[in-house]
C-alpha cells in the first residue's frame, strides 16, 4: 500500500494540472459570444445619434449583450484599427490597402469592411442669418477666406475628424482653411456656437440635425436653421440635406458610413456589424434620416377600405 500512494498522488497531480491548463485556456479565450459578452467600438463622433440608437435597440434584442461605443475623432477611429482590444471601427471610410495588410500580417486578423448607410454634412446657420442658400463655389470661398469675411465657419474640431477631412478632401481638393475657421469640441458645441453667434456657419453631420422626430435633435433645430445647397445639375436650384437628396446625390456633400469588423472569433462583434445590415438595423437609419445602403425603404399611401 505504502507503494502506490507515491504512484496514485502523482497521477492525480497530473490530473489536476491538465484540468487546470485547460481551465486556463477557456480563460483565455473569448469571453463573448454573438449573445453574451461586452465588447468595445470606435466610432466617429459625427454618428453618434444613429449609434446610440442602433446600440441601444440591439442591447434590448439582445439583453446579455454590451457594446461600449468609444466615440472620438475620425482620425483616432482609423488608428484604433491597430487597438486589439476594439472590435469594430465605425467611420466614413474602411480599411485601406496598407491597413489590410497590416491587420493581416500584424494582427493576424481577415478584417472585413461595409457601407452600411450614407450621411451628408449639414451647413447650418444661427436663426436671425439672412444667408439660407448657398452654392458650392461660396462655400469654398467663405472655407478659404475669400469672400464673406464676415461669416465665422466652425467644425468639429480643426484635425483628424471626419468633416474636416471631407471638406478638404471633396469640397477644397488640396486648397487651405482660412484663418477665419474656428473649431469646436463636438458637433454639439458646434451647433451650440452657431445658436450663439449670429455671423457663424457651422459642418455638422446630418444625423445630428436631420431627424425631427428625435426631442434633442428637435430642440437644436429650435436654435439653428439648416441651410440649402445649391443643386450639383440644376443651377438655381437649392436643396436640404433630406433623405431624398442624399440617396439621388441631389445634394452635393454626401458621405459613406462604414464599419470595419476586426474580431478574430465569430463573436459579439460579428452579430453588432451583421445588425447593421438587417431589416431592424437599416430601419433606424432610416428613421434617423441617413440613407439605408443596404434595403430601401419607401413611403406609400395607403386606403383604409370599410366592408
Amino acid at each position: 500500500m505504502k507503494r502506490l500512494l507515491p504512484a496514485f498522488f502523482h497521477r492525480l497531480l497530473l490530473v489536476s494540472g491538465l484540468l487546470a491548463a485547460g481551465c486556463g485556456d477557456r480563460e483565455d479565450g473569448p469571453a463573448d459570444t454573438r449573445d453574451s459578452g461586452t465588447i468595445h467600438i470606435s466610432a466617429d463622433e459625427s454618428f453618434k445619434p444613429v449609434l446610440d440608437s442602433e446600440i441601444q435597440v440591439f442591447e434590448a434584442l439582445h439583453p446579455g449583450t454590451h457594446i461600449i461605443a468609444h466615440y472620438k475623432p475620425e482620425g483616432d477611429c482609423l488608428r484604433d484599427f491597430a487597438v486589439d482590444s476594439i472590435r469594430v471601427v465605425v467611420a466614413t471610410r474602411g480599411f485601406s490597402k496598407h491597413e489590410e495588410d497590416f491587420l493581416n500580417d500584424s494582427m493576424k486578423v481577415d478584417a472585413s469592411r461595409m457601407v452600411v448607410a450614407y450621411d451628408a454634412v449639414a451647413v447650418i446657420v444661427n436663426p436671425s442669418s439672412p444667408d439660407t442658400l448657398f452654392t458650392m463655389q461660396e462655400i469654398r470661398d467663405i472655407l478659404t477666406g475669400r469672400a464673406r469675411p464676415d461669416l465665422r465657419p466652425v467644425f468639429d474640431g480643426l484635425s483628424a475628424t471626419s468633416t474636416v477631412r471631407f471638406v478638404m478632401d471633396s469640397v477644397l481638393r488640396g486648397e487651405r482653411l482660412g484663418e477665419n475657421v474656428s473649431a469646436a469640441k463636438s458637433s454639439a458645441g458646434v451647433i451650440d456656437f452657431v445658436s450663439r453667434t449670429p455671423k457663424a456657419i457651422g459642418f455638422v453631420g446630418v444625423s445630428w440635425v436631420g431627424n425631427r422626430q428625435d426631442s434633442s435633435q428637435l430642440s437644436y433645430l429650435q436654435k439653428i436653421r439648416v441651410a440649402s445647397i445649391e443643386h450639383p445639375l440644376v443651377p438655381g436650384k437649392y436643396v436640404t440635406p433630406a433623405q431624398f437628396n442624399i440617396y439621388y446625390r441631389r445634394y452635393p456633400m454626401v458621405r459613406d458610413l462604414v464599419y470595419t469588423l476586426k474580431e478574430k472569433h465569430n463573436g459579439l462583434g460579428h452579430a453588432f456589424s451583421n445588425f447593421l445590415t438587417t431589416q431592424s438595423g437599416q430601419l433606424i437609419f432610416n428613421r434617423a434620416f441617413l440613407m439605408p445602403a443596404i434595403m430601401s425603404f419607401r413611403s406609400r399611401n395607403a386606403t383604409v377600405t370599410e366592408e
